[in-house]
Formats: structure tokens, C-alpha cells, sequence
């Protein structure tokens, strides 16, 4: 396993962290009953995803 030869200073450890960001999923509007859903899923609330019934709610 490798092992690093210097220690990283504090500088370039937190430059390499300051990209360990935290994003807010992207909510879409469901077509069939206008509530906010993820966007690639079934909707939770009514079931439809691409405007077909796939889920019994």
C-alpha cells in the first residue's frame, strides 16, 4: 500500500477538501400532479413516472 513520503501541510489539505461539498438534490414538478420529485424517479405522491401509472399509491 502506498504511503505518502511528506506530511501534506494544512494549506493543501483543506485546498483539497474545500471541493467536499455538499449539493441540494435537483427537484423537478411531476407532470400528473405538480409536486416537486426527483428528477429519473417514479413520483412518490402519485405513483407516474413518464406519464405512466408505475407505482400503486
Amino acid at each position: 500500500m502506498a504511503v505518502p513520503k511528506r506530511k501534506m501541510s494544512r494549506s493543501n489539505t483543506r485546498h483539497r477538501r474545500s471541493q467536499w461539498k455538499a449539493v441540494a438534490p435537483n427537484l423537478v414538478t411531476c407532470e400528473s400532479c405538480r409536486q416537486p420529485k426527483l428528477a429519473h424517479i417514479a413520483c412518490p405522491t402519485c405513483g407516474t413516472y413518464n406519464r405512466r401509472q408505475v407505482l400503486e399509491v
